[in-house]
């Protein structure tokens, strides 16, 4: 199949158009994020030109805020006045109590007990409610269903809903903005909506743009899921980056990410330690465990050097809402004599 009619397969799920109008309506709100050369990856890691597309500096602190916001803005009147809910581990649960502080709706965020103190607090802070249920993301995924249900709010799920998707891919277009012949884009993986549209963009404009999806070895159900060829799941531990904590793709991202993703790869949790000190140490970017995915793929060399070495690479660093005391473990980890127990989560 042409790389065309690949882009062409996903066009009734989501497209170009979806993209571009979610980019009129999340300009009047969110910011345009940098994209900025990275010395020490390019020149130690890669030997080709790598950018960083800087999400952590949006609102909230994360891409998410996008999608949230599109999405909203797409609601009738009837469902803005029900009230919001969605399930998230931290990220889309401050986009959407934002999003719902700025336009005035009453916004729910059902978070599992994995979901870090200060995501809980910020999205608290946002004036959303915050329901704390289960010990992980599928488990306040599953209750938001239900409450959304009983209670009749309108459900804002995280992920798999395309103007979420188009909202995400607006990313895709700034990135083409900037560096319109951009070789490769890494992109942090979770359940599918953030890769899922930035390929969208990217293959639109130019198919032959390779997009890597980056997860956890811990947990990878997109992964699974394409190998498998089917919807699967899979989650064998908790992980560092707990944005991308999702054990089972959504039946919408699947199609759109296994037809446009080039390839998803996996890193370990101190591949990811160590990217996130990294960014922080050589590039001064603050990182949380799902924004540094990428660059975990890059400096574990999980990438094949055909897609990177004098290549123009953008590697996004998704968002930057982690916990100081996740930040104090990690430097604790790799520069105290005595290695610290127990982890470093």
């Amino acid at each position: 199949m042409a790389a065309n009619d690949v882009v062409l397969k996903t066009n009734d799920l989501l497209n170009i158009q979806d993209i571009e109008e979610a980019r009129s309506i999340v300009s009047k709100y969110a910011r345009r994020t940098p994209l900025v050369k990275s010395m020490f990856l390019s020149n130690n890691v890669v030997g080709g030109d790598v950018y960083l597309k800087l999400e952590n500096m949006q609102l909230t602190g994360s891409f998410k805020f996008r999608g949230a916001n599109n999405k909203i803005n797409h609601l009738t009147d009837a469902e803005k006045a029900r009230g919001v809910i969605t399930a998230s581990a931290g990220n889309h649960a401050q986009g959407v109590a934002l999003t719902s502080k700025l336009l005035g709706i009453d916004a729910t965020v059902v978070m599992p007990d994995e979901a870090p103190q200060m995501k809980r607090d910020a999205t608290a802070g946002y004036g959303a409610e915050v329901d704390i249920h289960g010990a992980l993301f599928d488990d306040a995924h599953k209750w938001m269903a239900e409450r959304g249900k009983k209670e009749g709010k309108t459900i804002v799920d995280p992920f798999n809903d395309k103007y979420v998707m188009a909202g995400q891919g607006t990313i895709g277009l700034e990135i083409l903005d900037d560096l319109w012949d951009v070789d490769t884009v890494i992109v942090p993986c979770g359940g599918g909506g953030l890769i899922g549209g930035v390929a969208t963009a990217l293959k639109s404009f130019n198919p032959s743009i390779h997009v890597v999806g980056v997860q956890s070895e811990n947990v990878h159900g997109m992964k699974a899921s394409i190998d498998a060829g089917k919807i699967v799941t899979h989650h064998k531990d908790l992980t560092l980056a707990d944005g991308t904590d999702v054990s089972t793709p959504g039946d919408i991202t699947f199609p759109v990410v296994s037809n446009l993703v080039d390839e998803i790869v996996l890193v370990s949790e101190e591949d990811i330690a160590k990217a996130m000190k990294d960014l922080l140490q050589r590039t001064k970017v603050v990182a949380e465990g799902a924004g540094a995915l990428p660059t975990a793929a890059l400096e574990a060399h999980k990438i094949d050097d055909k897609w990177l070495k004098d290549k123009k690479v953008v590697a996004m660093v998704s968002g930057g809402n982690v916990d100081l005391e996740r930040v104090s473990n990690i430097i604790d980890h790799f520069f105290s004599p005595v290695k610290t127990e127990g982890g470093i989560g």
